[in-house]
């Protein structure tokens, strides 16, 4: 008879549990709500642990007999820590024995995923970058051997410790995104890396897209992981009321490098549900959904923040991109943009071109919210607002040959506003283009009453200048 570890919620919310596995024999003890419906089966994952060398066949050798242990335990995922490929002795060596997500070590791993119907966390492979550098990259492969998503970390480990100095950014190339929650049979799961534990902004940007697991993958060295290692995973957990899955290395990798280990699950309560000790094996623990659930209903957190405080955590993700083509026309205000005078499009904003530009480039972003105020935006559209205003300026002042720029919002009709539609003026600027710098702010003005007067561009000619900015923007087109 297999036992799970899971949390006595309504009556033991306070009790924190250790369960502890040693070489892959499972010791943790199921504890159930006295109202669960126990015909009812939770998802299982596996959990392992390792001590990875420089021998990528031995490490291989070792990934595939925990997996191959996971299925006869009936788990429906696996999770594999970080540098779960190999522990390189210099980064040199760390650089030369990585490889693409297309070559053969990531072929094989997704030939076990679909041979087994699992599954696999892949947490820190070493994708190859350039001829100097590699990528830290969490692979997630589903139970037909297909990639459903990966994640380049994003905060590398450079520390000078009194006993140990590492610099990651040496020979690594950091992430520049954050990837989405991924489905999967088990929950939605954030995807991280090691160092992104001592970072909970990361957390609470996945929580925030939904994710319900997340996870650290980890290569935790000694002296950081006996001070820090548990406590931030629960933090992580308590924080996000997610679980939180963090699969680690163990033991000494090679004369310079050791890991702590203790492979652990934690719950939404921030209760430890399975945990590892030392050696290579693996726990087992229960992904309880209608648990987290309980657990947010009954502390609303997320409903108490103080976001207009203290702000908001904002997360720039890797979606697919926005095709701009999608749809005929956009909406501004009154009237209708058609798409193909617009040149750049995001989650939440959209660049266009004028048709009475005051100088040469001089183009609008604007929100898909249609409200006439700035101050009627949620501090979300106005991140995405200046961060396709910042991309958008960069690329006209390049292409028209600009010096300088001029950014411009004229919120309500005393401020010159004629769409009732917040918008942002951008104008790259030149030498002597107005004897008077205020100038420009009358000149906008005048344009935007006289919209029904002369010098208006022609439709062609918007379109042809929408086509010539679009090719700075391949993302929403290919």
């Amino acid at each position: 008879m297999r036992s799970f570890g899971a949390l006595l919620y309504q009556t033991n919310r306070f009790l924190s549990h250790h369960f502890k596995c040693h070489k892959q024999h499972h010791n943790c003890h199921r504890m159930s709500d006295l109202t669960e419906n126990l015909s009812i089966p939770k998802p299982l994952i596996a959990v392992c642990q390792m001590t990875a060398t420089a021998n990528k066949e031995d490490n291989f050798t070792i990934c595939k007999s925990l997996i191959e242990n996971a299925k006869f335990r009936g788990v429906q995922m696996v999770f594999l820590p970080e540098c779960f490929d190999y522990v390189g002795k210099s980064w040199k060596q760390s650089v030369e024995m990585s490889e693409d997500l297309g070559g053969d070590l990531i072929s094989r791993y997704r030939a076990l995923a679909k041979k087994h119907m699992l599954w696999l966390s892949l947490g820190g492979f070493h994708q190859k970058n350039d001829s100097k550098t590699v990528k830290n990259t969490h692979v997630l492969i589903d139970s037909n051997g297909e990639i459903a998503g990966n994640y380049v970390k994003l905060h590398l480990f450079d520390v000078d410790l009194r006993e140990t100095k590492l610099h990651e950014s040496d020979y690594t190339y950091p992430g520049q995104v954050i990837t989405p929650p991924i489905e999967s049979p088990v929950g939605k799961i954030g995807l991280s890396i090691c160092y992104d534990l001592r970072f909970p902004e990361l957390a609470i940007a996945l929580t925030k897209q939904g994710a319900q697991i997340l996870t650290y993958p980890s290569a935790f060295m000694e002296p950081t992981g006996v001070a820090h290692w548990e406590s931030l995973l629960r933090s992580r957990a308590i924080e996000n009321q997610c679980y939180v899955v963090a699969a680690a290395q163990v033991g000494k990798h090679n004369d310079k490098r050791s890991s702590y280990g203790h492979t652990m699950v934690i719950d939404p309560w921030g209760t430890i549900i399975a945990e590892c000790s030392k050696g290579t094996g693996m726990c087992l623990a229960e992904i309880d959904l209608d648990l987290l659930e309980k657990v947010r209903r009954e502390m609303p957190v997320w409903n108490h923040r103080r976001s207009d405080l203290y702000g908001q955590v904002l997360s720039i993700c890797k979606k697919p991109a926005m095709k701009i083509d999608d749809q005929p026309y956009y909406q501004f205000g009154p009237k209708q943009i058609y798409s193909n005078q617009v040149f750049l499009r995001t989650e939440l904003s959209f660049a266009f071109v004028n048709i009475k530009p005051v100088v040469p480039g001089h183009v609008l972003v604007s929100p898909f919210s249609p409200v006439a105020h700035f101050k009627d935006l949620n501090q979300e559209q106005i991140s995405d607002l200046w961060l396709t205003a910042q991309k958008v300026s960069t690329v006209v002042k390049n292409h028209f040959s600009g010096t300088a720029l001029t950014f411009g919002i004229q919120d309500g009709k005393d401020a010159g506003q004629t769409i009732p539609h917040v918008h942002l003026h951008i104008l790259p600027r030149r030498p002597g283009d107005f004897s008077n710098n205020d100038q420009i702010y009358e000149k906008i003005q005048a344009n935007d009453e006289n919209l029904g007067g002369t010098n208006l561009r022609s439709f062609e000619q918007m379109v042809k200048e929408a086509s010539e900015l679009r090719k700075y923007f391949p993302e929403n087109f290919s």
